[in-house]
């Protein structure tokens, strides 16, 4: 293999849906920055890792205003996907209940009022208007219910296929099957100065982003960055429903059964939860199908809150992989002490509905020195040494 030498302003490492919102908005922004050439290595196909097996849920329902945030302004994105970037994204509003407990009430209160705060579309509905909106749908028991009515899912693949092909077009050089090795740095450590790839390419460059994934927390220790990243195995269920009893459904979560489900097409009913204990070593090699006893388990879960579902059949199950941090919120900030390495990764299941609005922030602090759309510094690296982690409402945000 001969080594080559190429020349860029920003190399961008991971293809999912994060790396090619980073690229694309990047790209749209460089006549302001002057960043032009960008090249994203991808070790795989585009999307191939968590991106590929995303649920697509489109939320609002979080406990922090930051992730509040980012979803309501990516929502405003994925509903004019066609517009602002181009191509299809596949997003299906179908509106997004959320069941609290008796013992969650006060925080999901509290956890609607900061989402309207920052502009979210979203209050507490009465038992009858939910019954309505989710025939077959279990609603007496839930000590309140929200309701998001532009919520819904879009299609993960899809969107990070639309963000590379525009990326292409404004100039992006997008390699696939082109894992990055390592990040090169000045003799002393202080800035970036290439990336290298597997294929002896070595890019050389003043600006770096892992937006990594699962991968991220080997990819960092290698450079000598401990980031408190877990990569943990997710597992999602696909029912078909009897369609005399429930014809159609709102995306939602239930949160006392730590589930979250949102309709598949015209007859399924997809199904995850919120449990991230299994922990997975190595992002290469975890098992990829649902497991016996997680479908029992969310089987008789989903039933507690749509009965008619306990007769449905399952069609398809499915396992991928989240990245976590200790409180569930991702990271995005430049590496202190390395000039031009920037990280953006920890999604916790979350990445996917947050990605549009990510790529432009990211854009903004790599391009411009700072995220100027909206503050992220409750997003900084820096946090988890400084004991700021973002705790409130914790339980709320595990469910993807």
């Amino acid at each position: 293999m001969t080594a080559t030498t190429d020349t860029a302003d920003v190399v961008i490492i991971g293809g999912g849906v994060m790396g090619c919102s980073i690229a694309c908005n990047l790209a749209l922004t460089a006549h302001r920055h002057g960043l032009r050439r960008i090249v994203l290595l991808e070790r795989d196909t585009l999307g191939s890792g968590s991106t590929g097996r995303s649920s697509g849920a489109i939320r609002m329902h979080y406990s922090t205003a930051v992730n509040a945030e980012l979803a309501w302004r990516s929502l405003n994105i994925f509903r004019n996907f066609g517009e602002i970037i181009g191509g299809d994204c596949g997003y299906t509003e179908t509106g997004y209940l959320v069941f609290a407990g008796a013992d969650d009430l006060e925080t999901f209160r509290g956890n609607i009022a900061t989402q309207q705060s920052v502009g979210v579309i979203t209050d507490i509905i009465g038992a009858g208007d939910a019954a309505a909106l989710a025939p077959g749908f279990v609603v007496e028991d839930a000590a309140a219910i929200a309701y998001e009515p532009y919520s819904g899912h879009a299609d993960a693949s899809g969107t990070a296929y639309a963000y590379a092909t525009r990326a292409r077009a404004e100039g992006v050089n997008i390699r696939l099957q082109t894992p990055a090795t390592g990040i090169e740095t000045s003799e002393d450590g202080s800035r970036v100065t290439a990336v290298v790839a597997a294929d002896g390419t070595r890019v050389e460059t003043g600006i770096a982003v892992a937006a990594t994934g699962p991968w991220s927390a080997r990819f960092l220790t290698s450079h000598g960055i401990d980031a408190p990243l877990v990569a943990t195995r997710h597992e999602v269920l696909h029912f078909r429903r009897p369609l005399d009893l429930v014809p159609h459904h709102p995306g939602g979560a239930d949160i006392g059964n730590r589930i979250y489900f949102r309709p598949e097409g015209q007859e399924l009913t997809l199904v995850g939860n919120g449990n991230h204990s299994d922990v997975v070593d190595d992002p290469e090699v975890f098992a990829q199908r649902a497991s016996p006893a997680f479908i029992q388990d969310i089987w008789q879960r989903l039933a507690q809150r749509i009965p008619p579902i306990a007769d449905a059949e399952l069609a398809a199950g499915y396992a991928g992989l989240y990245t976590n941090t200790p409180d569930s919120h991702p990271i995005m900030d430049r590496i202190e002490g390395i000039d031009g390495l920037y990280v953006c990764t920890g999604f916790s299941g979350h990445g996917f509905k947050l990605s549009p609005m990510v790529g432009v922030l990211m854009a903004e602090l790599i391009g411009d020195g700072q995220a100027s759309t909206m503050d992220i510094s409750p997003l900084r690296f820096s946090r988890f040494a400084e004991g700021a982690l973002n705790t409130s409402g914790y339980g709320f945000d595990v469910l993807a």
